[in-house]
């Protein structure tokens, strides 16, 4: 039991608590909190009940997983509970990254909570990204040209849904579809949904509820595993052009009902 004595102590710290504030905290003497910290008792169901509810972590985490790794950034709020999401850093102190491949793609929905599940994805540095939580995910298809069949996307996890600006791409985590690719267009103020849309033309546009939605995460750059062929650049700046004309007359449309 002594990775759950560690993890009460290491929790306690970092709300820079001493043992005598959180046993009043949690009603208790606190002798029992220096004996739990000091391995020389277990809390029992009930008292992993209060400190579950305290610390606002799930009692299997605070019991199976080391949270002596990861320091107050490392948690993130999903309703009312925290759950372990450690920026991961090497022996240098720099950022590393998970990278989701294509065969776990398919388990990343029922695994992107699970500490013990991201812990075994393949990591790598890229030291040119942003501040913040940043993962890899494999794309699939041609409905988001001129990313093409077999790149990554770089995201950076977005804690806050409200934070989604419309017009930019993001890797969204639904309940029904997996891992998507899209271009957003942010309807939350208008029907509580996601307007998810392809730069590929071909394919339609469609509507997600918050509500089904997993995880976010704001695109930060693109891993291309494959060459251009002259021929795709041509195309990808056509449509690229088309793209933006596209989006520039839907804001002089906008902006005429306005006037």
């Amino acid at each position: 039991m002594n990775r759950i004595s560690n993890n009460i102590k290491h929790l306690r710290k970092l709300k820079g608590l001493s043992q005598e504030v959180l046993a009043d905290e949690l009603g208790v003497p606190r002798s029992r909190i220096s004996s739990y910290e000091e391995n020389r008792s277990s809390p029992p169901g009930e008292m992993l009940i209060k400190l579950s509810d305290y610390f606002k972590i799930p009692i299997d985490i605070l019991l199976k997983n080391d949270l002596t790794k990861g320091n107050d950034a490392s948690f993130i709020e999903l309703g009312n509970q925290r759950v372990l999401f450690p920026i991961l850093v090497d022996n240098d102190n720099d950022d590393l990254i998970e990278i989701v491949p294509s065969t776990a793609k398919a388990g990343y929905t029922t695994g992107y909570d699970d500490p013990e599940y991201i812990e075994q994805l393949q990591k790598i540095k890229l030291p040119f990204l942003p501040t913040g939580k940043h993962r890899a995910f494999p794309i699939e298809g041609d409905s988001m040209l001129p990313v093409k069949d077999g790149s990554f996307i770089v995201g950076r996890f977005l804690e806050d849904i409200n934070e989604i600006k419309s017009g930019k791409t993001y890797v969204i985590i639904t309940l029904n579809d997996g891992i998507v690719y899209k271009r957003v267009v942010n309807n939350i103020k208008v029907d509580n949904s996601l307007l998810l849309q392809s730069d590929n033309k071909f394919y339609q546009d469609y509507s997600v509820q918050i509500e089904e939605i997993l995880e976010i995460w704001e695109f930060t750059c693109n891993i291309n595993t494959q060459e251009y062929t002259e021929d795709e650049l041509k195309i990808s700046s056509i449509a690229n052009m088309f793209n933006q004309l596209g989006v520039e007359l839907e804001e002089f449309k906008n902006k005429a009902k306005i006037n």
